[in-house]
């Protein structure tokens, strides 16, 4: 129902908003991440449930990670002449990503995907200095 904002609520929230939130997929718990600091390098956990190992990508380019994942889903529901009487999809994609330094590579970084949770263990790398120290040599005089 449309109420005013005198009401505490915004005129249009309901009006814009998903009408079948229920049946809706739920995306809240999808890629929760915790990041662990450990003195040889990261933890990084990160919660994809109902989605797939081979819908789970991770690509390092220009020392950033980046981990994607694609989930669809089909719910089918027939009467018993073979109708449909409801029938539902979802399609959706999500993707985050992580600065892990210049001198990691892909090999370095190892993966494992496990009941909806993927953990990575990406190791420290010292950075080199951009700027090399400068030298100075003494005047005197």
């Amino acid at each position: 129902m449309l109420m005013p904002s005198i009401f505490g609520e915004n005129l249009f929230d309901n009006f814009f908003d998903y009408p079948f939130r229920s049946q809706a997929a739920d995306t809240s718990g999808l890629m929760k991440t915790d990041i662990k600091d450990t003195d040889n390098g990261y933890e990084i956990t990160m919660n994809l449930p109902g989605v797939k190992k081979e819908d789970v990508k991770a690509e390092l380019k220009d020392g950033y990670m980046t981990i994607s994942a694609v989930s669809n889903s089909s719910k089918d529901e027939k009467d018993e002449k073979g109708q449909y009487i409801r029938r539902e999809r979802y399609s959706g994609s999500c993707s985050r990503s992580f600065y892990v330094g210049d001198g990691v590579t892909e090999a370095d970084i190892k993966a494992k995907f496990e009941d909806g949770t993927l953990k990575l263990l990406v190791p420290k790398k010292e950075e080199k200095p951009a700027v090399e120290n400068k030298k100075y040599i003494a005047i005197e005089g």
